[in-house]
């Protein structure tokens, strides 16, 4: 069976990518599964370039065909802030999710509400030694002040899906799996993947 490498030391993203291409017959390897430590320094002007880089990287530094996603929350209230820079948001040196919500809403303290907000993802698949394939998706909602929810990662727990009147941290894996912005990405991809694999 062929391997793909999920190219992130994220354990939220790589818990999400596992259970998404779980109905593919490939093997998917993690990292760590491989003994591979590499830090990618994201300094790409978009999602796709740091997407590219992360995917480039892990397929040249393991010879295994590598997926990276890049994604971001982007709240309209804020310019599309904190957008590429959502990982490291807070100023506050190793921050945890924790401080970077609560700093994204200081930050949106008297502006008008509803604070309508999208996550996005861009997926990135590495051959090595080949032209890098790429997909995107997203997810709308809001940003509200209440944390809900113990599930996700990230901003999840303030992220509100007004037509499921939950926030993505109270969905099930099932739910956030046909909802969420890395969802669909992934669907998108799928079609790249049988052709590379199968």
């Amino acid at each position: 069976m062929k391997k793909l490498l999920i190219a992130t030391n994220n354990k939220g993203k790589v818990k999400e990518i596992q259970e998404l291409l779980k109905d593919m017959d490939i093997e998917l390897v993690t990292p760590l599964d491989i003994a591979l430590e590499l830090d990618v320094i994201e300094n790409g002007k978009t999602y796709l370039e740091n997407a590219e880089k992360k995917a480039s990287a892990f397929a040249h530094a393991s010879g295994f065909i590598s997926l990276a996603d890049d994604s971001g929350l982007e709240v309209d209230a804020l310019n599309g802030a904190p957008g590429l820079y959502s990982a490291r948001y807070s100023p506050k040196p190793g921050a945890t999710d924790k401080d970077r919500r609560a700093y994204l809403l200081q930050n949106l303290q008297g502006k008008p509400h509803p604070w309508t907000a999208r996550f996005h993802a861009t997926i990135a698949i590495a051959v090595p030694d080949q032209k890098v394939e790429w997909t995107e998706g997203q997810c709308e909602g809001q940003i509200i002040t209440e944390e809900r929810g113990t599930g996700g990662f990230g901003y999840d727990p303030i992220f509100f899906i007004p037509e499921l009147n939950q926030t993505m941290a109270e969905l099930s894996m099932e739910q956030k799996n046909r909802l969420s912005h890395r969802a669909r990405a992934i669907v998108n991809a799928k079609p790249i993947l049988k052709k590379i694999f199968l």
